[in-house]
Order: C-alpha cells, then structure tokens, then sequence
C-alpha cells in the first residue's frame, strides 16, 4: 500500500506564524508537511515530502451575519516523490452557517501558490436569538496518482452570531469572536468615573484594562437584581441626599458575573450619583453592548 501522511502545524500571526484574533476578524497561518510514503516490501517508506503555508484572513460583520474569508496556498517546497502532488479544500461551520469553499481543487502543490475564499451564509436569526458558537473545520485531501489520498485538518477560532437586539422593524444580525474581551468607557461620566479610579488607587483590578482582570457580562435580570440589592443600600446617606446624588452605582456591575458580592469588598465598590448619570450610563453600555455584540459571559474592560 502507497501513501500520503500530513500533519497542521496551526501557527500565526500573519507574519510570525501564530493566529491572530480581536472581535471581529483573525489571521491564521498554518504550516502543513506532507510525508510522500511508499510502502516496499510490506514497509512504508518516506519517497519525499512536500511543506506548504496557508494563510488566512476571515473578517466578521457587525450588521450582517453573513461574510468571507481569503486564503492563500504557498508554492510548495518538495523533495524527491513530493513533486505532483494535488490538493482539494473543504470548510464546513455550525450555529446556522454555512460554508462555501471556491479554489482550484486538484492544485498541484508544488506547481505554484494558489488563492481561494469561503462565503459564509447564516439562515435567518429570530430577533432575540443567540446562535450556538461554532467555528470553521478546514479539511485537506492530497492525492497523487498511485498512492493512497492523505488528509489533515485544523480549525479557525471560535465565532458567534446573534440578532439579540432585533426588532420586528429591524435584523440587527452580526457575528463575532466571543473570546476576545472588548471594552466599555466610564469617560466623562463624572462620579461613577471617579468611583472607579478610587477603587483601582486601592488595589481593585477587575476590568482594568492595565493588567486587570476581565469582567463576564450575565444576562440574568433576576441575579441582577440580587446582586444590586447585595451592595446597595435603600437610600442614600443624608450628605449625598443634600448634594442630590441619590442613585447608587456599583462596580462591577450589577449585570456582571462578578456583580454584588461575589468579589471581596476589597474588589468592589458604589458611588452615590445623580440619577442622570446612571440614565448615562446605561445608555452607554446598551450602545456599546450592541455594537460589540456582547452576551452572557462574554469578558469585558472597562475605561476610567
């Protein structure tokens, strides 16, 4: 029996083979080296090799969930038996995407570098609907007359696609890389700004962008409100109700995995403020939610 035996060596950033990501795109560049067997006298034997990069670019939509990727096949570089060997490329995904490879299947590897895309296509999504993660399953087939086809396979980053904040007026589908933790600012938002500063003067480091630790949004109306009621107490003290700050604002907040007090009351905080910067600031963390497309634990910074 005659053979092709492969194997990924998934590296990338685009320029120092290690894989790349932020919210909404990655860069993945992948080492694969084929060993050319030939099996003589009932053992295989390597007749060559053959070792080619692939490069990918797979940028996400924020108003769409549907988008591409490119990617580039390096010329191979082969020794002996790996001349003529051709490759076919596959991608398939999941959470209601589909995946559309477009290449030159039967490229001869060692013949030159080869471009090709995927087209991802994601059925309708329901307003209020949080598609399951998935991610793109790429898959190689070498075949070269008189041996047995090889095969190797590797994986993109994980992605997401939802239309949680849609409406029967509008689909605000969009897709994104839910590991990547984004960021929300307090700037400018006087006391609760302040509030936090306080409390990253003292020691408290969860959601500073600095070198903290990342905060997990929760989507959890009845744990949120259990976690306010944990840190806040029913009224304010009478020198805020004197300077009309009589709204509590807690940090993290109340809407985080680490609301209320799961955190040590060194980590945490509240700042009595006017009602209106609490108005603000919810504003603002709805704009910013919906825009990043952040959902239930996803991780977060927050700017102060």
């Amino acid at each position: 029996m005659n053979g092709l035996a492969a194997g990924p060596a998934s590296n990338a950033t685009c320029t120092t083979n290690k894989i790349t990501i932020n919210r909404y795109s990655e860069c993945e560049w992948v080492t694969i080296h084929v060993d050319v067997i030939k099996v003589i006298n009932g053992r295989p034997e390597i007749e060559g090799t053959v070792d080619f990069d692939v490069k990918h670019q797979m940028t996400l939509k924020v108003n769409s969930a549907n988008w591409s990727e490119k990617f580039t096949v390096s010329k191979a570089r082969i020794t002996r038996a790996g001349n003529g060997v051709h490759v076919d490329i596959a991608a398939a995904s999941g959470g209601g995407t589909k995946a559309t490879v477009h290449f030159p299947q039967g490229h001869v590897l060692n013949s030159g570098a080869a471009s090709g895309s995927v087209d991802y296509t994601t059925g309708a999504i329901p307003k209020g609907r949080v598609n399951a993660k998935a991610k793109t399953h790429y898959s190689y087939t070498f075949t070269k007359p008189g041996y047995t086809p090889g095969a190797v396979s590797y994986d993109s980053a994980v992605y997401r696609c939802d239309n949680y904040y849609g409406s029967r007026q509008a689909n605000r589908s969009g897709c994104a890389i839910p590991e990547v933790p984004t960021a929300v600012s307090m700037v400018g938002i006087p006391y609760i700004d302040d509030g936090i500063h306080r409390l990253r003067s003292s020691g408290g480091h969860y959601g500073d962008p600095y070198g903290g630790k990342p905060l997990h949004w929760m989507i959890n109306p009845t744990q949120e409100d259990k976690n306010r009621r944990a840190v806040c107490p029913r009224t304010a003290p009478p020198d805020m109700q004197r300077a009309g700050r009589t709204s509590c604002d807690e940090y993290p907040f109340a809407s985080t995995k680490e609301g209320g007090t799961h955190l040590p009351a060194n980590q945490r905080e509240i700042t009595w403020v006017h009602i209106q910067e609490n108005r603000s600031q919810g504003g603002r963390i709805t704009a910013w939610r919906g825009k990043m497309h952040v959902m239930d634990g996803d991780p977060f910074y927050v700017i102060a």
